[in-house]
């Protein structure tokens, strides 16, 4: 059983996915770059770590929520990162939207010193961190799913186990291209109506009880309006292993590509 819990990467899903770990009564170290949600979870009873690899040494479940693949393993695999002092039987929760090859990889680097790995892929984005509600897409040994489990539900209401690790990252990839393509239809159905003088507030009912209906036109404007550059570029970001995924297993994409080339135009703040 997991006690002792380490949270690297606190943003916008981060710091209350960690913040949700505390309530559940485990103990908690975080890490971060920026001073300002180490101490507000400071305040909340956390442990503050002044590098990965202070974490891997206190946890026995890593969490962590950075941006890319390549900050993923920095913070692992660097000379200061947290294989470089974590004991075996510790387990790394990789949250971040990542190219499966990048999960293998880790895994194995990992297994080297006894160290498991998971890609605990997330969906729910930052209200869903809040409400403590995400979906999480979990690949790897099913031991240690069924042990991180209740950390997971903690911060999230469906757990799923998709496979062996990297299947994790790989459903995620496929449910980013469903919701990123449907941001575009959205915004393109919403931007007609708004020119035209539809009435918006009528237009959204209609919609939810239409053929058109979907989680995102149900939260459209309440989406946009916690809209901000840094996670409209976390939704570009998020498409590169998408379409690096589809080349490798000679997917056409053209759909893919196109939303990662447009959604900023749809989600731009207001």
């Amino acid at each position: 059983m997991v006690t002792r819990v380490g949270f690297i990467g606190l943003g916008h899903m981060g710091q209350p996915m960690a913040a949700h770990v505390l309530r559940g009564g485990y103990e908690l170290i975080v890490y971060d770059l920026r001073p300002e949600p180490l101490e507000a979870l400071r305040g909340l009873g956390a442990r503050v770590a002044t590098s990965p690899r202070e974490v891997g040494e206190y946890a026995e479940l890593v969490e962590l929520a950075v941006a890319t693949d390549q900050e993923v393993e920095a913070v692992v695999l660097g000379p200061d990162g947290v294989l470089s002092s974590a004991r075996a039987g510790t387990v790394i929760a990789i949250h971040s939207t990542i190219n499966p090859a990048t999960a293998r990889h880790v895994g194995a680097a990992a297994a080297a010193g006894g160290v498991g790995v998971l890609d605990a892929q997330m969906s729910g984005g930052a209200s869903g961190a809040e409400a403590g509600t995400l979906c999480f897409m979990v690949g790897g040994d099913r031991a240690l799913f069924e042990r991180c489990r209740p950390v997971f539900a903690a911060a999230g209401s469906h757990i799923f186990h998709m496979g062996e690790l990297g299947m994790g990252a790989v459903t995620k990839i496929a449910q980013q291209i469903m919701t990123c393509i449907t941001i575009l239809a959205v915004g393109e159905g919403m931007q007609v109506a708004a020119r035209a003088g539809v009435d918006l507030d009528a237009f959204e009912q209609l919609v939810r009880v239409s053929a058109g209906q979907s989680h995102i036109a149900d939260h459209w404007r309440e989406m946009l309006q916690r809209m901000d550059v840094r996670t409209i570029e976390l939704f570009y970001e998020g498409l590169r292993p998408a379409l690096s995924v589809g080349h490798e297993l000679g997917v056409p994409l053209p759909g893919t590509a196109l939303a990662q080339q447009l959604i900023a135009q749809y989600l731009a703040p207001r």
